[in-house]
């Protein structure tokens, strides 16, 4: 195995505002093997003004007659609420993350003592905001949806100049749900090449294959929407996984990562093992006496390999035999007269 995939639980607001279903999405995350679960932190009156109309996903599974902002008040979680929540993450040994969406929430999430920062698609091209954040040196997650490789590597360039390097940039398609003919998965690789960093994948298509192609070609992180049920009323249960399809995602994550193996080309213990019964050998296809030459004719190929290799035929033809041979009987070492 070449890594272990950091999978990331993207709780987001999908607790609704409510400080015990945010304590059972964590209480889910863990139970389904993630390795970090994720809010978002936020003040509606911060980042949407109060007469903003919904994007075009929000406006199909959310009510349509209520703005932007009356949408996130009723998402927001009480700042005195992420207390609880940090802490409950440590009793589960579960790492904690937010998304910030302004300095003030930077600010308090210093204040708990986080170790890592999300940064929203939205906010890529905030240089301002990035330039904050990396300031804090403090491991940075970046998602790149919406974005260019321009876009990117402007961020990338911004938040290395403030000496923070410790940061890996998502791919991210900005749709919920996503189709999975726009994931560009490979998209990853140019990231990685262009701007020098690690990469992984933040997903929001509703089954897991893109996920799984992701760490196939090298993704080091997986970030996914987590939800109780997805018939909860809000913008992101719909396109979230409930916590069995969750746990399914995980497995296949570990089985992957099992399967990759090393870079390097070698039979495992069991082929080792097998290969005497799969791999044929050099055995004569005739009654021989003592001293008979050997001909093509004479040599067949058969299971298993327990004499003379397959690869050696042009070497013992032309040689004789040193005793003699009944048909079917291998072709050893000690038979020829070397």
């Amino acid at each position: 195995m070449l890594q272990k995939t950091y999978i990331i639980a993207e709780a987001g607001v999908n607790h609704n505002g409510d400080i015990l279903i945010a304590k059972e999405l964590i209480r889910k995350a863990k139970e389904a093997g993630a390795d970090c679960v994720k809010f978002q932190t936020f003040k509606a009156e911060q980042i949407v003004t109060k007469t903003s109309p919904k994007a075009k996903y929000q406006l199909e599974v959310t009510d349509k007659e209520e703005s932007q902002f009356e949408m996130l008040k009723k998402l927001e979680m009480d700042f005195s609420g992420y207390l609880e929540l940090v802490s409950y993450c440590g009793e589960l040994d579960i790492d904690f993350m937010s998304t910030p969406y302004n300095k003030e929430d930077v600010d308090f999430l210093e204040e708990l003592g986080v170790n890592a920062y999300k940064i929203a698609s939205g906010q890529l091209t905030e240089i301002p905001f990035l330039k904050y954040v990396a300031r804090k040196n403090k491991q940075i997650f970046l998602s790149t949806g919406m974005g260019t490789l321009a876009d990117v590597y402007d961020a990338v360039e911004a938040i290395k100049g403030e000496g923070n390097t410790n940061l890996t940039v998502l791919q991210c398609t900005t749709n919920y749900p996503s189709r999975i003919e726009d994931a560009n998965i490979l998209a990853m690789n140019s990231m990685k090449e262009a701007c020098d960093v690690k990469v992984g994948y933040s997903d929001h298509v509703t089954n897991n294959y893109a996920c799984f192609a992701a760490v196939a070609l090298g993704a080091s992180v997986i970030e996914k929407h987590l939800t109780i049920d997805k018939l909860m009323e809000g913008p992101d249960h719909s396109c979230s996984l409930t916590p069995a399809e969750f746990k399914d995602l995980v497995e296949g994550i570990r089985n992957i990562e099992l399967s990759l193996g090393s870079k390097v080309k070698k039979p495992s213990p069991i082929e080792i093992e097998n290969s005497k019964g799969m791999k044929r050998g050099l055995v004569v296809l005739q009654d021989l006496e003592e001293g008979t030459v050997l001909k093509e004719e004479f040599i067949g190929f058969k299971r298993p390999l327990n004499g003379i290799p397959i690869s050696m035929l042009d070497q013992i033809l032309g040689k004789k035999i040193s005793k003699e041979m009944k048909s079917d009987e291998v072709l050893d070492f000690d038979c020829i007269i070397w």
